[in-house]
C-alpha cells in the first residue's frame, strides 16, 4: 500500500464520522392505519419519482427538504432531514439507503424510517409544519449497559439535555440542532445531541422535545439512549458519537453528595410570548438530619415529564398550567407497586377492555375503592402526550356527567390513570345487545340521553374551557351503579379559545360512524361536530343497530340514511325498535328521534346547539322545526382516517385529547 493510500485511509474517518451505509435503520413505521397502495398503480410511481428526488435535493438544501409528486388521491408528500452534523455527502448516502430501505419495506400510503444519521417520510397526506410527537425507542437501547451511579448519573444526564432543548431551539441561525458535552466523574463524559424538523416553529419543536426526554429518562440508568420521533429526536452516549465544532461543554453545578430530600417545591412557568415549552424552575430544600443540619437551594431545568415524577412524594405542589392552578391534593398521586397490587399485577381477569392508546384494568385500593385502572401503551404514537393531556384537562373538570379522575401514577415506562369504577360499563353494551337491551326502560334511555346532552353542555360552555371531545360514541359514555351516563375520553378532545368557534386540523381523529363529513372529508371541526355525534347515538339508542355497521342491511347505507328515509315518508314508526313501543310512550321517543336528526343534518349551521338540545328534550311543549337533510355519505367518500382511537368496546372504555388556552 503506497503512502497516499495509507494517508487517504487515516483520514477518511475524519471526513466521515460515522458510517453511512450497510447499516439497520433505528425504526422503521409503516402505519397500520393508512392504507396499502397497489403496485405498478399511479401512487407507486410517484412515490419513486419522489424518493428518487430526495437524497441529491437533501444535500444541496442543507439537510432538510420537503417536497410533493402528484395530483389528487394519488399525491405524495415527503420529507427528509440530516443529522446537523453531517457534511453533504454523508446525508446525500444515508437518504439514498433510506430511501431504498423504506420502499422496500413498506407497501403502506404513509410511512416513516429512521437511521442514525438521516430520516425519511412520506405520506398520502400533508404533514408540513404539522407537529406529532411520536415516541419509538429504537432496540438498541435495551442493548445498553446499565451505569453504577443510576442517580447522580440520570441528574447530570438531564441537565446536559434540557440545556440543549433551549440551544436547539433558541440558538440562530434556525437550524433547530444541539450537541453538548458534560463532564461525569472521572474520565467519563456524556454527550448528548437533540434535533428537530426545520419545519415546524420553536414552540412545536419545544414540545416535542419536553416529551422525548421525558421518554428518554426511561433510559436515564442506561449508558446511552435513543428517542426517535416524526418532528424530533434525542442521544445520549458515553463516547463522542458527533463531529459538531460548535458542540457545548457544560459543568454540572451541583454537588454529588446532597443528602436527603425532603421537602419539595417545583414551579412550571411558560414563556407566553414565544414557547409553550416549559421551563420548569425546581427549587427544593436539602436537610441534613443532626447537629448542623443546613438547607441549600437548588434550581434545575426540568421536563412536565420529570416533573410527573417528582410529584409522586411531596405534599405541597403548585402547579402552573395555561393560568390555572393544580395542586397535588387535587390530583393525588398513587404509588405505582401499590397500583399493581390493587389490579394483580394487571392480570388479565382484572381486564375490562382495550383502549386506543392502551388497557383498562379492574383495580380495588387498599381502602377498598374500585378503580378503572388506564396503563397508556409505551410505544403508542400519542402515549405519553394523551397522559399529560388528561391528566391537565380532567382535573380541571368537575361534573354529575363527565368520568372523574382519581389519581395518576407514574414510573419509569408506567403510566397510568385511575378512574371511578363504572360497575354498568359502557351504553354499548347495552343497546347493541338484544338481550340486554330488554332490561333498560325507555325512561332510563332518555335519562342517558339527557345526562349526555348535559355533560356535552357543560364541555362546550359551561366549563372553564371550551372543549370539543371529538370521539364521542356508545362506547365513550360509562354508566354508573345508578345508570347515570358518564362522558369519559379526553385524550381526542380539544380546547378551544374563548371567542373561537370552528377549527381545521391536519390530523383527523375519532371513529368512523360518529364523525360530522366536515371534519372527516376536511377536517374542519367545531362544537358542532360533537352534536352530530350525539345526534348518531340517539338514533342507535331508538333504534338498537349501529350506524357504521348499517350498511350491511337492504334498507340504506347508514343508519342516519335510514332514519331520514322514513321519516321523510312518514313512516318514523317503522324505525323505533318494536320493544321499545311495546311498553313506552311513543309520542316521546319520536320527538327525540325528530330531534336527532335535526343534530345530524348536513349543514353544521343548521344543527342545534347542545343549549338548545337540552331545552328540548326537557320540554314537551316547544315545537320542534322540520329537519333537513342529514349528512349521508359513503365510507368512500370519506379521506382515510389516521391516529384513530380504537372502536373495539372497552367497557370502563376510556379512548384519548390535544389542548390549546382558553
Amino acid at each position: 500500500m503506497d503512502i497516499l493510500s495509507v494517508m487517504l485511509f487515516m483520514i477518511l474517518p475524519l471526513l466521515f464520522p460515522a458510517t453511512i451505509s450497510g447499516v439497520d435503520p433505528l425504526f422503521t413505521f409503516c402505519s397500520p392505519e393508512a392504507r396499502n397502495y397497489t403496485p405498478s398503480s399511479q401512487f407507486e410511481s410517484n412515490l419513486k419519482q419522489l424518493l428518487e428526488s430526495l437524497s441529491f435535493n437533501t444535500s444541496i438544501f442543507g439537510g432538510f427538504y420537503n417536497n410533493t409528486i402528484g395530483t389528487s388521491h394519488d399525491r405524495v408528500y415527503g420529507q427528509t432531514l440530516c443529522r446537523g452534523d453531517v457534511n453533504s455527502t454523508v446525508c446525500q448516502k444515508c437518504v439514498s439507503d433510506a430511501s431504498q430501505e423504506i420502499f422496500n419495506s413498506c407497501n403502506s400510503t404513509d410511512a416513516l424510517i429512521w437511521y442514525e444519521l438521516c430520516q425519511v417520510r412520506y405520506s398520502y397526506q400533508m404533514f408540513f409544519s404539522s407537529m406529532s410527537y411520536t415516541g419509538k425507542y429504537p432496540e438498541e437501547n435495551n442493548q445498553e449497559k446499565n451505569v453504577s451511579d443510576a442517580k447522580y448519573f440520570g441528574d447530570v444526564l438531564m441537565y446536559l439535555m434540557y440545556n440543549l432543548s433551549n440551544e436547539s431551539v433558541f440558538t440562530p441561525p434556525k437550524k433547530m440542532f444541539a450537541t453538548g458535552q458534560i463532564k461525569l466523574s472521572g474520565n467519563r463524559t456524556i454527550y448528548g445531541l437533540e434535533q428537530c424538523t426545520r419545519d415546524i416553529s420553536g414552540t412545536e419543536c419545544s414540545n416535542c422535545l419536553v416529551s422525548a426526554l421525558g421518554d428518554l429518562s426511561s433510559f436515564s440508568s442506561h449508558q446511552g439512549g435513543t428517542v426517535v420521533s416524526r418532528n424530533c429526536n434525542v442521544r445520549f452516549e458515553l463516547d463522542r458519537f458527533f463531529d459538531d465544532n460548535s458542540s457545548s461543554l457544560l459543568i454540572y453545578p451541583y454537588s454529588k453528595a446532597g443528602g436527603d430530600r425532603k421537602a419539595l417545591k417545583i414551579g412550571v412557568t411558560c414563556a407566553a410570548a414565544t414557547i409553550l415549552f416549559a421551563v420548569l424552575v425546581v427549587l427544593w430544600a436539602v436537610r441534613f438530619r443532626g447537629k448542623g443540619s443546613k438547607i441549600v437551594k437548588d434550581e434545575e431545568i426540568r421536563s412536565e415529564h420529570v416533573l410527573l415524577h417528582d410529584l409522586a412524594s411531596p405534599t405541597e405542589v403548585t402547579i402552573t398550567e395555561e393560568g390555572e392552578l393544580v395542586t397535588s391534593e387535587e390530583l393525588p398521586f398513587v404509588d405505582v407497586a401499590t397500583i399493581k397490587i390493587a389490579t394483580d399485577d394487571f392480570s388479565d381477569s382484572n381486564k375490562l377492555g382495550q383502549g386506543g392508546f392502551g388497557t383498562v384494568y379492574k383495580g380495588v385500593l387498599p381502602d377498598g375503592r374500585e378503580v378503572a385502572v388506564k396503563r397508556l401503551s409505551r410505544k403508542s404514537w400519542q402515549g405519553l402526550e394523551e397522559f399529560k393531556n388528561e391528566i391537565i384537562l380532567i382535573a380541571k373538570l368537575q361534573h354529575r356527567n363527565l368520568v372523574r379522575l382519581l389519581a395518576c401514577g407514574f414510573e419509569g415506562d408506567e403510566k397510568l390513570l385511575l378512574y371511578e369504577f363504572m360497575p354498568n360499563k359502557s351504553l354499548d353494551t347495552f343497546i347493541f345487545d338484544s338481550q340486554r337491551r330488554a332490561e333498560l326502560s325507555w325512561e332510563t334511555y332518555h335519562d342517558i340521553i339527557k345526562g349526555i346532552a348535559r355533560g356535552l353542555l357543560y364541555l362546550h360552555e359551561d366549563s372553564r374551557l371550551r372543549i370539543i371531545h371529538r370521539d364521542l360514541k356508545p362506547n365513550n359514555v360509562l354508566l354508573d351503579h345508578e345508570m347515570v351516563a358518564k362522558i369519559s375520553d379526553f385524550g381526542l378532545a380539544r380546547i378551544f379559545c374563548e371567542n373561537q368557534k370552528t377549527a381545521n386540523t391536519k390530523r383527523v381523529v375519532g371513529t368512523y360512524g360518529y364523525m360530522a363529513p366536515e371534519y372527516a372529508m376536511e377536517g374542519l371541526f367545531s362544537v358542532k361536530s360533537d352534536v352530530f355525534s350525539f345526534g348518531v347515538i340517539m338514533l342507535e339508542i331508538i333504534n338498537g343497530k349501529r350506524n357504521s355497521g348499517f350498511y350491511l342491511t337492504e334498507h340504506a347505507k347508514t343508519l342516519v340514511a335510514y332514519a331520514w328515509n322514513l321519516w321523510k315518508d312518514g313512516k318514523e314508526v317503522e324505525f323505533v325498535e318494536p320493544c321499545l313501543l311495546e311498553s313506552s310512550p311513543t309520542k316521546e321517543i319520536l320527538r327525540c328521534m325528530h330531534i336527532g336528526l335535526l343534530c345530524v343534518q348536513e349543514d353544521p349551521g343548521e344543527r342545534p346547539t347542545m343549549s338548545d338540545v337540552v331545552v328540548l328534550l326537557g320540554s314537551d311543549s316547544i315545537e320542534l322545526p322540520e329537519p333537513k337533510k342529514p349528512a349521508i355519505f359513503a365510507a368512500s367518500r370519506i379521506a382515510p382516517i389516521h391516529e384513530s382511537s380504537t372502536s373495539s368496546p372497552t367497557p370502563n372504555g376510556l379512548t384519548l385529547s390535544i389542548i390549546l388556552p382558553r
